[in-house]
């Protein structure tokens, strides 16, 4: 191979990945590679072996340019189309190309590509009026195969959670669409660290001071008012003045500092507590000529401290950076990341990245909580298998003081299964359902309509308002539930706060009756944790203390009976439900 680069392993193993899956499909897949782990090489070989016209994205020129170039090493001709980097080139079989200029000239790429790699991918979203999905958009109508190959080191996004849904290692991240389908090679960050690869991150938990942003709301993307933050800032001086005077402190022994400001006003504070003939400024208003000036003095160690605003987070290659400093907040696991990873690459006697959080974000950089919300302080990561499926899913749930899980917080599995025509899906088993009326389908508990038949589904929190307006209804706030033999047949006994009860019977002699209450009790036998089927009431009564109760039992009159009719489980609304205060 001409030029002086050589894969490494896990490069090739990527490349083959690549060419593995779109040899079988057309389904947009991504590369998880961590910062450093050469990306653009992966994208030069994918290139090099392409035989049709491909274009190749990425969000800001400096990213452009360096995919560009480690492809001309490889003794080979593509051209680059950025309004940044001054040229317009698209009639080349590989366009290196920025998604701005793309989108605004879409008559120039009214051709034939069979591929399109974008970089940093975690930045597309859904959102069909998009630059990036307007460009997509533009190439299938002249290749409605087109494949998209997305790589990333973060592949989450605020508000959207992961980016793709299936993971070739046999799970899957969401039931929803997602702008990949298949995630089809993963290199974890502890693998690049242990094997020499990347710099180890010195993450250190002792600022001598600290901002407290909790109390401030982030937008969908994770970020802040700027309003709210400056004024929060204001409010601190002292905050800020110490923690530029340790930031100083222990750069002495560091070659290159880069300062994560949260605000333009407070990256302009922050400089006035640096020594002046050693720091910069960076931001979104900062001239282009102005901005490579002190890049390029700050990369040959002549700038000691590089402050910037939101501008130095992806496409910034400064191998030397020996000390990260993050001063702004973020919800963002993605922002948080790529904040880090600055520091990562390997530099003559570099030992390792020091990490100071000043801002209180406290990600785990190894293994993020993506998905969903931590239900509470308690609440842990449980192992929790699939009685169909058998896959160990990872959910939120709570446990005793020896590790015994007493409830989680799962909906569906999360393994996958191959499909009747071959292709993959995700396990259909659900933790928690909504039932259709129509057509008694499982449903997530936050479903509108059934996903089986289309039907509506009731809202719970519109089914006890009815309830509740109705004299014939009654409506209880169920706290628990306990069962005994009634004739025979198997009464379960609904009991609120305040002492009043309902109850129901189930004949188990009788298959009707037998699979109703399987359906409603035994799919959520022991906290949804060990599903079962029952016979009969013996086997009921055995573990009788084992059963989840509804969170709400609504019932309507019948003559001089109580007629139970509904049973809301899993409920999420606006209602108190038992035991809350």
């Amino acid at each position: 191979m001409p030029g002086s680069f050589q894969l490494r392993d896990y490069q090739r193993d990527a490349v083959e990945a690549t060419l593995r899956h779109f040899r079988s499909s057309d389904e947009a897949a991504v590369i998880v590679l961590p910062t450093g782990a050469g990306k653009s090489l992966v994208i030069a070989e994918l290139a090099r072996l392409a035989r049709r016209k491909i274009l190749v994205l990425a969000h800001v020129k400096e990213l452009v340019e360096q995919n560009h170039n480690k492809y001309l090493s490889y003794g080979l001709e593509g051209g680059i189309y950025s309004a940044g980097l001054k040229q317009k080139q698209s009639h080349h079989q590989v366009t290196f190309a920025s998604v701005q200029s793309v989108a605004r000239n879409l008559q120039d790429f009214a051709t034939e590509h069979s591929l399109v790699i974008i970089d940093e991918c975690h930045r597309i979203s859904d959102d069909e009026n998009s630059q990036y999905q307007q460009i997509f958009a533009q190439l299938r109508t002249f290749n409605p195969q087109l494949k998209l190959l997305g790589l990333t080191a973060t592949p989450y996004r605020m508000g959207m959670g992961w980016i793709y849904r299936y993971h070739y290692r046999g799970f899957c991240r969401s039931s929803e669409p997602k702008p990949f389908t298949h995630c089809i090679y993963e290199l974890p960050l502890q693998y690049m660290i242990k094997r020499g690869f990347l710099t180890p991150p010195k993450m250190v938990d002792a600022p001598i001071a600290q901002y407290d942003f909790s109390l401030l709301n982030a937008n969908k993307f994770g970020n802040y008012a700027e309003a709210e933050v400056n004024q929060l800032l204001v409010s601190h001086p002292r905050v800020t003045r110490a923690i530029c005077e340790q930031i100083v402190d222990l750069a002495k022994t560091r070659a290159g500092v880069m300062v994560f400001a949260a605000t333009v006003k407070h990256a302009h504070e922050i400089c006035g507590y640096l020594p002046e003939r050693e720091a910069a400024l960076i931001t979104g208003a900062t001239a282009n000529t102005e901005r490579d000036e002190l890049i390029s003095r700050f990369k040959v160690k002549q700038i000691k401290y590089l402050v910037n605003v939101a501008v130095l987070t992806t496409g910034f290659d400064a191998p030397h950076v020996d000390f990260i400093a993050i001063l702004r907040p973020t919800q963002s696991v993605s922002l948080f990341q790529q904040i880090v990873g600055r520091g990562l690459r390997l530099a003559e006697s570099k030992v390792d990245c020091l990490v100071m959080d000043y801002a209180g974000n406290g990600f785990d950089l190894f293994a993020p909580e993506v998905g969903q919300p931590k239900p509470d302080s308690s609440s842990v990561p449980v192992q929790v298998f699939c009685p169909l499926c058998e896959f160990a899913n990872i959910f939120w749930g709570k446990t005793d003081e020896e590790g015994n899980i007493l409830e989680h917080f799962g909906r569906r599995c999360q393994g996958t299964v191959e499909a009747g025509d071959g292709s993959i899906a995700q396990c259909d088993y659900r933790f928690r359902f909504k039932e259709c009326p129509q057509c008694n389908a499982e449903n997530d508990i936050a479903a509108r309509n059934c996903h089986q038949c289309g039907h509506a589904i009731i809202d719970p929190d519109d089914q006890l308002k009815a309830a509740l307006k109705l004299k014939d209804a009654r409506v209880i706030r169920c706290a628990g539930i306990s069962m005994t033999e009634s004739n025979g047949r198997l009464r379960v006994i609904y009991h609120d706060e305040q002492g009043q009860e309902l109850s129901e019977l189930f004949d188990l002699h009788n298959s009707k009756p037998r699979k109703r209450f399987n359906d409603l009790f035994g799919r959520r036998f022991g906290q949804s944790l060990q599903p079962r089927q029952f016979n009969s009431v013996d086997e009921v009564l055995a573990v009788s203390q084992l059963f989840t109760a509804p969170d709400f039992v609504v019932a309507r009159k019948s003559g001089q009976f109580w007629r139970v009719q509904e049973r809301i489980f899993d409920y999420q609304g606006n209602y108190r439900k038992a035991h809350q205060l």
